[in-house]
Formats: structure tokens, C-alpha cells, sequence
């Protein structure tokens, strides 16, 4: 029996035939330390390599393989430093000139006599046929030349400098005859057929070894398949367990109702109602309520998870809001205490700024149940941290939380689970709400808060500076107040940064104005003060990274300019712009921005062209991804390396009622067949 038959797919990558203890090390760098691993390695597109011609048959503006004789090299200078590598190529029927553009080194390993194949897209220019950094390969000249190269596609994977595409895919194709007979199908033949799926050492075989493009197209299909099943198998497995629990249904009656909106000094919108009416039937229920809140920045979803936490309070239980940033947890805590000022609610702020003396006294009055609402960062998942009775949770800007981190909190609940509310003001495409919180019931909020004056939002480069000046010195002579937003604190690159920005501003336009910098740096105090002057109206102009991001509020701020801003998300654009706009007047947002590519274009248009989160929200999808948007892993969701939940809609649905349907018939996967299966979901939610 050979060595490579003995091979399994649990066995080292250093038993590949081929693959060298150096090559091992480099591959294993990439994630791949199993023949299984290797297998599962896919390429994430594929190269058509065309079948070998003679010179004199090439016409231009083809992909062309030829081979012949190189009978020329030079180095040719070019525009500054660059320089060109440029040859000969002969075969029978003619000549073909190469160039390689900054890519001198090439003399070294090109020269006249060898004999070699390139491929690449030709050019006519004058009487001359040329191929621009055309990818080749030289014959050896002991072993002989090859047979002639047939059309075929050729895998292409993500490598790296000690593993290239073309090392993993020999070391693929030398273990793939053995490996495949190896693979168990967790679908049956009947299950597969009647969706005209492949199996799935097939789809491993057409992914590496692809025939055509249909065969390409099939097995992504069932690679594809599996993802998205993974996935609402994931999902909707959550909910069922979640439904599984116990919790305090809290009381409700129109007395609690008038008590908790006696504290707003404004009317809630329609959609705020509409989120408020979701949450009631949710806390009533003796099971824990598991709802996301989205709404558009400014749409008002504290106020909404705020009613839930009383809620809790007024049926003599515990509330807790934990939040991603120090700064959006002191805020918070400051708005809460004022809308609940003179009650017998006791609120407390838990952050990791607090003195070892402090957090042990706060934890132990959380533990007893003296404390009624904790307003905390991921300091509450801290092991000391215990609850006598925590009814609700609320997690403020879920996208920056994961399920391990929901679940932590809920774990520290006390006998049961809490009714837990998530909030984004980063609004999920519609066509992701189900796919990626799949487990979680949805309310959104739908527009503003009336009164709010409208945003615009313009697009200038740093020459328009003298422009940009001018309108702060506008605004801020009118009595309005300004936020210059920068990337970093500093910057030893040509980055504009907070304290160059604040040190101009200081000694030109602004000159004699209040001024301030605020950055995460800065201790909580420091912070809080400057936040709390800035409301008051005592700061003219606010100089910040983007610690402001979420959570503040100052409706006399009408300005705000973002520098470098196609260094920024679309999302974090968004919520940046939505620091103004909070009170009556009209506000401006500039984004001063150099675009160098085309998706950070993308985004300033697109942020430009709109203010509204949801429309923003599928652009960026577009622009960006699933993958990269969704935060699919902080779901606590499979990884998707084939399916794309844009493209991939109607597989979606059918994996979705797949999943369902499997869940119905076996809802804890404990069956004999189910197995298989349930050891592969696992292992994807690693």
C-alpha cells in the first residue's frame, strides 16, 4: 500500500505527498494543519487557462497561451524610478514581444535561450503583437517540454508567500483521489436529490477539479446550501431553547403606563409606541422575550428600552443597559438620572473607571437587590457581578456584542432568564433581518421625533479649507456649536489629527473662541466635565475622535465637519452625522475626503446622497458585503465562505424552511441520523 494511500483526513498536511516541513509550516500559517482541512481549503475564484496556440494565430485583445523561445531581454527605463522588463518571444510562426512593468528583477530569471509558456491578454501595437505581465513558466530543460497545454480552470486561493495558490493546489490535488471516498454526506441521497444537490465529496471534487463552469456553479450551490442550512439551523435552535426558559412576567397595568411616561417631558412618536406595545406582550410572558430595537440615529430607542427597565423596576425586580463604551454608558447613566430624578429608583453606573473599593460595594448592593437599574459597560460581565433578580437586560449597540456576551449576562440573572432587548442604531437590511437574527424578534422605529431641523451633508477636499472656516465661524458667531471630527489623537504621518486640528482652530479661524478636546484617552471625569460643558453651551467648538459616535446629545451642535472621511465605515458616518440634527435648526455635515478608491467613493456618495439609515444600510451591504456588515461571527451564526446572503436569496429561503422543518421533526438533533449533523453544526459555530 503507498504512503499516500494510507493517508486519512485527520493526518498531518506534512503527509501530503510533495509538501515539504517548510511548505507544512506555511500552511499551516493559513489555517490548513489537516489533510481535512485542506480539502476544505476552497478557492475563492477560478482562472481560465486557454488552451496553447502559435503566434501566428493571435489576434489582439485575447487571452492567449503560447510557448516558444525568448531571443531578446532589456531594462528599460520609465517615469521616475520605474523601469520595465521587456523580451522576446519565437516560435515557428512569428514573434511576440513582452513587457513587464516594474518588475526589473526579471532579468535575472528571463533570458535569451530558455524556452518557456506565458499567458496573458495581447495587444496590437503598430505592426507588433505585445502581452503586458503575462504569468509563465519555464521549461526544464533535463526533463524535456511538457505536452501541450489544454483549455482548463484553474483553482485560485487565498496564499501566501511560503504557500502560493499553485503550491495548495498540488498539494489539493495530490491527496484529493484518496480524501473524497473519505467524506460522509450528512444529507441523504434522497434529501439531496430532491434539491438537486450534488453530494459533497462531489462539490469538493467540481470546486478543485472543475470540469466547466457548471460544475463550478453546482458545487458552490451545495457548499452554499450548507452554509445558509448551518446557519438557520443555528438560529432557529436558539429560539427554541430560549422559549425553553423561564421568566418573571412583569406587571403591566395603565396606572404602571401613566406612572412611566409621567417621567418623559415629551410625547413618544407612533414608533415608539409601536416598539413599547412589542415589549409589553414580550415582558408579560412567563418565557424570556429576546426582541432587537432598531431605529434610525435620533429615533428615540432609549427612551423605549428605558420603559422596559421600569417596567421591571415597578414589579420589584432589576434592570440592567450595558453599552460598548465608557462615554455612551456615562451618557446614559446621565440622561436615566435626570428623567428619573426625585424617584425611589436607585441607579447606579458601573464602569471599569471605578476603584477596586468602589466596584466591590456597587457589586454587593447589585447582589442584594438594593440597586433597581445598573447602566454599565462589559465591566457587568465580570465574574464578581451577580443579580438578585434581573428581569431585563438591555444591550445597546448589539453589533459590538456578541451571543457569548448575551449569554454571560443572562447567566448572572439569578433563577431565571431575563427578557433581554437588543438596540442598533446601525439599521440591518431588510434582506439580512432574518437571516443573521434569525433567533430575535424585530421592532423598528420608525422616523424622528418631531421638531427636528433638516441635515445636509456636502463633500470638500482639503483645498476648500478656507470655505469650511467660513461656515464654522458662521455658525458659531451665531451661537451654535461645532464638531471637527479627526481619525486619531495624533499623528506622526500626514494623517490631520485631534490636537493639530484643535491647535489651528485655536490660532486661526476660531481664535479667542472655546475650544476643547475630547478623546479615550482623557479619564471618565475629564470626559464627563467636558461633555456636560459642552451641553451647557460652554464649549464653542468640540475637537473628538469618534469616542462622540454614539450616545451624545446636544441640539444647539448644528456643524459637525469629519476629516480623512473616506477613512470611515458608512455606518460610522452615519452615526457620527447623527451627533446633530437634534434640535430645530438646520444642521451641516462636511466630509472632507480624498477618496483613492472606488468603494471609499461609494461611500461618500452614498452618505452624501441620503440620511436615511435603512437605505444607507443595503448601500453599504452592497458596497461591503454580508459578512464584513452583519458582524455574522458577533451573531454567534456560522461563517460564510461561500453563500452570499445578497445573492443567495432564494437558496436562503429554502434553507431556512429546510431548517425549520428538520427542528420540527427532531428539535434537539438528538435522533441516530441527526448525528452526523449535529457534530458539523458545532463545529461551524467554533
Amino acid at each position: 500500500m503507498s504512503a499516500q494511500a494510507k493517508l486519512t483526513l485527520i493526518s498531518p498536511i506534512e503527509d501530503a505527498p510533495g509538501v515539504t516541513a517548510s511548505q507544512g509550516a506555511a500552511l499551516r500559517a493559513l489555517g490548513i494543519p489537516s489533510i481535512a482541512h485542506l480539502v476544505h481549503y476552497l478557492p475563492f475564484r477560478h482562472e481560465k487557462e486557454e488552451a496553447e496556440t502559435t503566434i501566428d494565430r493571435i489576434v489582439a485583445d485575447q487571452n492567449v497561451s503560447v510557448r516558444g523561445e525568448i531571443t531578446d531581454t532589456r531594462v528599460v527605463a520609465g517615469f521616475g524610478r520605474r523601469k520595465r522588463f521587456e523580451a522576446v518571444l519565437m516560435d515557428d510562426t512569428g514573434r511576440l514581444d513582452l513587457v513587464w512593468f516594474n518588475q526589473p528583477y526579471l532579468h535575472r530569471k528571463i533570458h535569451p535561450g530558455m524556452r518557456m509558456l506565458v499567458q496573458g491578454r495581447t495587444r496590437r501595437q503598430g505592426a507588433l503583437l505585445k502581452m503586458a505581465n503575462a504569468s509563465w513558466k519555464a521549461f526544464d530543460e533535463d526533463a524535456g517540454e511538457p505536452a501541450k497545454r489544454r483549455a482548463r480552470l484553474v483553482p485560485i486561493y487565498h496564499a501566501s508567500e511560503g504557500a502560493p495558490s499553485a503550491l495548495i493546489a498540488r498539494a489539493i490535488d495530490s491527496v484529493l483521489d484518496d480524501a473524497l471516498p473519505m467524506i460522509q454526506d450528512h444529507f441523504s441521497a434522497d434529501y439531496r436529490s430532491a434539491r438537486d444537490l450534488p453530494s459533497l465529496a462531489d462539490a469538493y471534487r467540481m470546486i478543485h477539479r472543475s470540469a466547466d463552469e457548471a460544475e463550478i456553479g453546482r458545487a458552490r450551490r451545495r457548499l452554499a446550501y450548507d452554509e445558509l442550512f448551518f446557519l438557520q439551523l443555528s438560529m432557529i435552535k436558539q429560539r427554541l431553547e430560549r422559549t425553553a426558559h423561564d421568566a418573571w412576567p412583569l406587571e403591566w397595568s395603565e396606572r404602571i403606563d401613566a406612572r412611566i411616561r409621567a417621567r418623559f417631558d415629551f410625547t413618544l412618536t407612533d414608533g415608539q409606541n409601536g416598539a413599547i406595545a412589542d415589549l409589553i406582550a414580550d415582558l408579560s410572558r412567563d418565557h424570556p422575550g429576546h426582541r432587537l430595537i432598531q431605529g434610525d440615529v435620533g429615533s428615540g430607542k432609549t427612551v423605549v428600552a428605558l420603559y422596559a427597565m421600569l417596567m421591571a423596576v415597578a414589579s420589584g425586580d432589576q434592570a440592567a443597559l450595558m453599552a460598548p463604551t465608557e462615554l455612551l454608558a456615562e451618557q446614559h447613566f446621565s440622561s436615566i438620572s435626570q428623567m428619573l430624578a426625585g424617584s425611589k429608583v436607585r441607579v447606579e453606573l458601573l464602569t471599569a473607571s471605578l476603584t477596586p473599593t468602589e466596584q466591590a460595594s456597587l457589586r454587593h448592593d447589585i447582589e442584594s437587590g438594593e440597586v433597581n437599574m445598573v447602566i454599565a459597560t462589559h465591566a457587568l460581565l465580570s465574574e464578581g457581578v451577580r443579580f438578585d433578580k434581573l428581569a431585563v437586560a438591555v444591550i445597546d449597540e448589539q453589533h459590538r456584542f456578541g451571543v457569548q456576551q448575551r449569554q454571560t449576562l443572562s447567566d448572572k440573572a439569578g433563577d431565571r432568564s431575563p427578557h433581554t432587548i437588543v438596540m442598533t442604531a446601525t439599521p440591518i437590511p431588510r434582506s439580512l433581518t432574518q437571516t443573521i437574527f434569525g433567533d430575535l424578534d424585530i421592532s423598528t422605529i420608525a422616523g424622528l421625533p418631531p421638531g427636528r431641523g433638516a441635515i445636509q451633508t456636502i463633500v470638500r477636499t482639503p483645498a476648500d479649507r478656507s470655505g469650511i472656516d467660513a461656515a464654522i465661524v458662521e455658525r458659531v458667531e451665531q451661537g451654535e456649536q461645532i464638531y471637527v471630527v479627526a481619525p486619531a489623537i495624533d499623528s506622526t504621518t500626514n494623517l490631520r489629527d485631534v490636537q493639530s486640528i484643535l491647535a489651528r482652530l485655536d490660532q486661526g479661524p476660531l481664535k479667542g473662541r472655546r475650544l476643547a478636546a475630547i478623546h479615550g484617552r482623557l479619564k471618565r471625569d475629564a470626559r464627563q466635565r467636558l461633555m456636560e460643558r459642552f451641553r451647557q453651551g460652554d464649549i464653542d467648538a468640540l475637537v473628538a475622535t469618534t469616542v462622540i459616535e454614539v450616545g451624545v446629545d446636544v441640539p444647539n451642535a448644528t456643524m459637525m465637519v469629519i476629516e480623512h472621511a473616506e477613512r470611515f465605515g458608512l455606518a460610522q458616518l452615519h452615526q457620527l452625522r447623527g451627533r446633530i440634527g437634534r434640535g430645530a435648526s438646520d444642521s451641516l455635515c462636511v466630509l472632507v475626503a480624498e477618496p483613492t478608491t472606488d468603494d471609499a467613493q461609494a461611500r461618500i456618495d452614498a452618505i452624501a446622497a441620503t440620511s436615511d439609515g435603512f437605505e444607507l444600510a443595503e448601500k453599504d451591504l452592497m458596497i461591503r458585503g454580508p459578512g464584513d456588515l452583519a458582524g455574522v461571527r458577533q451573531a454567534g451564526a456560522p461563517a460564510m465562505r461561500v453563500a452570499d446572503l445578497l445573492r443567495d436569496q432564494k437558496l436562503l429561503a429554502l434553507a431556512r424552511h429546510d431548517a425549520r422543518d428538520w427542528l420540527e421533526r427532531s428539535p434537539h438533533l438528538d435522533q441516530p441520523a441527526d448525528e452526523l449533523l449535529s457534530r458539523r453544526l458545532a463545529k461551524a459555530l467554533r
